[in-house]
């Protein structure tokens, strides 16, 4: 068939494009350059790039096959940096990869690759595509340690009937490699993307106040029973569960996390890491995979990227479109990050986790 390769120019994107054409498929390549990659070519480790659109094009060029870059540097700036600075003024942690995913790369470039007459678009993620009785299902990849279905539960039905991932079937990273070096390909020993793409060395608390000066405004940081205990210079500086950088001495009380951020009174609450699990939680912006359930249905839940499935119990609120979760075990819920369904490997769908109402005393409800 033809095929839209996404290409970063990292060596799991490559090694797709070389099996794909090394099985005979009409492999057309794209990038997407996300950001000035001139102000980012010196910088190692961030995808999309100006020394990566270079690798990909000189991988694509190695294959004999054509190569595009799509300049979308304004839908980016938009959907995704702008959205990320946005997250961090109300208090919230965001998940930019997801927002990039959802929006840029897969409505994009699946829309280019319909243009083009492809019949597919093959992406590097780590995940697999099922038939299954009732379409294309998105499942967790072979490898536990690279799997990034987390990452893909916005993909549409749609998306997803589209796409292909030809990695989620390896056992590892060194498999992937093995194969980017049997195919000759110049960037097999290319180190792995680090970091967000578009936050130089790691800096992130400087682009959210360049874009959300707000978030840089200084104030108090308190218990849960509204004493203060020192001062902060910006919520943009902290996430919920931050246990390190709260400049609050070290003393021989109990260690203090982050449990909850006030935007409205720029406060910073913090407790015992233990008053921070809860068992209850509510997802906006939900997208199911599968129809969704019409009673309480047991699952299993990822509120991070990196951790592994635990038990819950979700529910459908259909008229609030709100996904309602209990968790078997108590878990720190951020707000801003991601609660993805899982039914042992299979994605049911997921969504953007809500942040919990604060009492007048800073305590969360």
């Amino acid at each position: 068939m033809r095929v839209l390769v996404a290409m970063s120019g990292g060596v799991d994107s490559s090694v797709v494009a070389a099996l794909l054409v090394e099985q005979g498929h009409e492999v057309v390549g794209a990038t997407l350059q996300l950001y000035d990659h001139g102000a980012a070519i010196q910088k190692k480790g961030a995808c999309c790039a100006g020394q990566d659109i270079h690798d990909a094009r000189r991988v694509a060029e190695s294959l004999g096959i054509p190569h595009y870059v799509l300049d979308r540097e304004s839908r980016f700036r938009a959907a995704v940096i702008d959205d990320f600075a946005a997250t961090y003024a109300r208090g919230e942690t965001p998940i930019p990869c997801i927002r990039c995913n959802q929006t840029v790369k897969f409505q994009d470039l699946v829309e280019l690759a319909r243009d083009l007459g492809c019949e597919a678009l093959a992406t590097g993620h780590y995940a697999r595509r099922v038939e299954g009785t009732h379409g294309a299902e998105l499942h967790r990849a072979a490898d536990p340690v690279r799997d990034q279905s987390y990452f893909l539960f916005a993909t549409t039905r749609d998306q997803l009937d589209f796409c292909r991932f030809p990695l989620g079937d390896m056992p590892d990273k060194a498999a992937v490699r093995a194969v980017a070096e049997r195919l000759g390909l110049a960037v097999a020993a290319k180190p792995d993307s680090q970091d967000i793409c578009f936050v130089p060395e790691g800096s992130y608390d400087r682009l959210v106040a360049k874009l959300r000066p707000e978030s840089a405004e200084p104030g108090e940081i308190v218990d849960l029973s509204g004493q203060v205990l020192g001062r902060h210079e910006g919520i943009g500086r902290y996430t919920v569960g931050q246990g390190r950088g709260l400049g609050l001495g070290g003393g021989s009380g109990e260690r203090l996390f982050v449990s909850a951020i006030e935007p409205g009174r720029r406060r910073i609450v913090v407790a015992p890491r233990a008053a921070l699990a809860r068992t209850e939680a509510v997802a906006g912006e939900v997208n199911w995979l599968v129809d969704p359930p019409e009673a309480p249905r047991p699952v299993q839940v990822k509120l991070r990227g990196r951790e592994a499935p635990r038990g819950a119990t979700v529910a459908w609120d259909g008229a609030g479109q709100v996904m309602r979760v209990t968790l078997e075990e108590p878990n720190i819920v951020a707000a801003g990050q991601a609660c993805v369904v899982y039914d042992g490997n299979q994605v049911l769908g997921g969504g953007f986790l809500r942040a919990a109402s604060v009492d007048r005393a800073g305590a969360a409800a």
